[in-house]
This record gives C-alpha cells, sequence and structure tokens, in this order.
C-alpha cells in the first residue's frame, strides 16, 4: 500500500538524514523506479524532501537530519497526513504511524493534522458500479473539512431537480473512486454524491461537529442502510464458474457463490432491491445465466424478452412472401 510507503520514506530520511531511491527499494522491497515516484510524491504534496544530485546525493529532509517532525510547518503537515490518512482506515499499521507521526508534531500543528489524517475514508468495496475520474470538487471539500468551514451546495439528487443546501462537511469516503460527502445538515447527518454536486462554494462561517465524531464509524452505518435496502430481494442463479467475477462487478458485494457443480457451472445468489432491478443486470446475459427460483426474476426476465424480440425481432411478412 503506498500510504504507509511515504510514511516508511519519511522516516527512514529522518533517521538516516539522506537515503537514494536505490536503498529505498530495498528498505520496501519495491522497484527503484517505485521508490523514485513515492519520494518525488512526498515533494511535490508539499513535504521538505528534497533531491542532492551528484556522488554521494540522494534524498534528504531540508535542514539535515531530525529526529523529529518539528521542521514541518503547518501545511506541509496537513498535506503529509492528507495523503496518508486515508489510507488508516482499511490498514491498522497505517493508523499506528500516524499516531506517533501526531506525537511528534509540535502542539500547534498538532490538531490541523489530525483533522487532515480523519478526513477521507478509502472503502474499497463496490456497489454494482465502476469507478470513475476523481470530481475537481473533492479537493476543495477536503480543505473545507480540514479547516471546518461551512459549504454552500448545488446539489441535484437521484430523481429531483437542483436544491441548495448550507453543511458542515465531516469527511469524504471514496468508495472506489466514487466520491461521497458526509455532512451535517440542518435535518441531521446526509450523505451527497461528490459527481451530483453542482457547485460548492467554501464559507467563512464556522462548521460544527459532533463531539466524538470518527467517519468510519458514520460511513459503516451509511453502508449498513444502503445495504439493507439494496438486498430486499434476492435471487439464485447458474452460470458457468468462470463468468463469477464478471457477475460480481455488476452486483457489488450483492453476489455470492452458494455452491460449485461438478459439471462447471456456479450455483450464485445475487440481490437487488426490485425483481426488475435484477432482470435488468441479468438480461444481457441471454442463455448464459439460469434464474432458478424467485418467480417474480423470472417473470421480469421474459417481459424484457418479449420487449426486446418485439422491437428488434425479423419483421412479420404479409401474404405469401417476396414476388
Amino acid at each position: 500500500m503506498r500510504a504507509d510507503r511515504l510514511v516508511a520514506a519519511l522516516l527512514l530520511m529522518q533517521s538516516r538524514g539522506r537515503i537514494t531511491a536505490t536503498e529505498l527499494a530495498e528498505e520496501l522491497e519495491v522497484s527503484v523506479a517505485t521508490a523514485r515516484r513515492d519520494l518525488e510524491a512526498l515533494s511535490a504534496a508539499g513535504i521538505p524532501v528534497y533531491p542532492q544530485p551528484g556522488r554521494g546525493g540522494g534524498w534528504s529532509l531540508l535542514g539535515g537530519a531530525r529526529t523529529d517532525l518539528s521542521g514541518l510547518t503547518a501545511p506541509e503537515a496537513q498535506a503529509l497526513f492528507l495523503l496518508v490518512g486515508p489510507a488508516a482506515a482499511i490498514a491498522p499499521e497505517v493508523k499506528s504511524a500516524l499516531r506517533k507521526l501526531v506525537r511528534a508534531l509540535p502542539q500547534t500543528f498538532r490538531a490541523e493534522a489530525e483533522a487532515a489524517a480523519s478526513a477521507v475514508v478509502i472503502d474499497p468495496a463496490r456497489w454494482g458500479e465502476h469507478g470513475r475520474r476523481r470530481p475537481e470538487l473533492v479537493d476543495i471539500l477536503q480543505n473545507a473539512t480540514v479547516r471546518r468551514l461551512k459549504v454552500r451546495l448545488s446539489y441535484t439528487g437521484r430523481g429531483k431537480g437542483r436544491t441548495e443546501r448550507l453543511v458542515d462537511p465531516w469527511g469524504l469516503v471514496d468508495k472506489d473512486d466514487i466520491w461521497y460527502l458526509v455532512a451535517g445538515t440542518d435535518d441531521g447527518q446526509r450523505t451527497f454524491r461528490v459527481d451530483r454536486i453542482i457547485a460548492a462554494d467554501v464559507t467563512d462561517l464556522p462548521a460544527g461537529r459532533p463531539a466524538g465524531f470518527d467517519l468510519s464509524q458514520a460511513w459503516g452505518r451509511v453502508v449498513d442502510e444502503v445495504e439493507q435496502h439494496r438486498s430486499q430481494l434476492s435471487a439464485t442463479v447458474l452460470i458457468q464458474a468462470r463468468f463469477v467475477p464478471v457477475l460480481r462487478d455488476q452486483f457489488g458485494r450483492h453476489c455470492d457463490v452458494v455452491a460449485t457443480l461438478d459439471d462447471g457451472r456456479a450455483r450464485v445468489r445475487v440481490a437487488a432491491p426490485t425483481p426488475l432491478m435484477i432482470a435488468q443486470y441479468l438480461a444481457g446475459w441471454g442463455a448464459l445465466v439460469e434464474v432458478v427460483d424467485s418467480p417474480p426474476v423470472r417473470a421480469e426476465l421474459a417481459r424484457l424478452g418479449a420487449e426486446l424480440v418485439k422491437l428488434h425481432g425479423p419483421p412479420e411478412t404479409g401474404g405469401q412472401g417476396v414476388h
């Protein structure tokens, strides 16, 4: 994981004063090219890491060897924690490293560094959608979250018109490159898909945040609610085992292999909120997928098939043919 490599690279430079890309690659058991990219990423993020060309050169922290992080400015500390903070949600060793780094910071910088480290959570599990490009608004919202400032959102919800909201940004979640903003509103905690945010204007108003708020736990509750809704109906299908990864790509975590059969097929349980949604996912598979239970899903598939035949089937001819 790249985040813990960045922390390790910084700590190695602190302890040794200077390190080459080759030495870092050996320490981290990665390629020299990967080690060099990590060092360049630290430098590009605003951390005072600089290359020293020539014989005996390498990479070092500005000011030479240090045993703590007291040389970092507030923006530099923030940049570091924004880089590595998201990985703490899925890697305990990164969380441990971040705690040590926070203790090494000057007291005046600790609050901002902790806010940056907890501003983003990574959730790698899909909800049946492929990732997409990182929205440009993510950086704006992340900055507002760290600085604890209210944001005025122009938002288009699913099936709804454009609305205006003044929100307290509490954190961002990257779910397979689909981004969500968890925020406080007049109606309580709400979750907004960032790609549906038309505009986000950061105000000068201080944002509130519940005492002891934990973004990972808050997101966990959001996921539980969504999963409960998405798994209201299930169906069992038979499919060649080699196609299961593709099917799982469609249904996300709502795709469980029940059994593997002797004929090379797998018995798989899939779920979605409605029979139509399951049928829509399965219709493109044609005869490669057989629904063995759930009459409502089978009925929707039959209806969709009839519609396709009517729309795309060969035209009916009248009379005795063409003369």
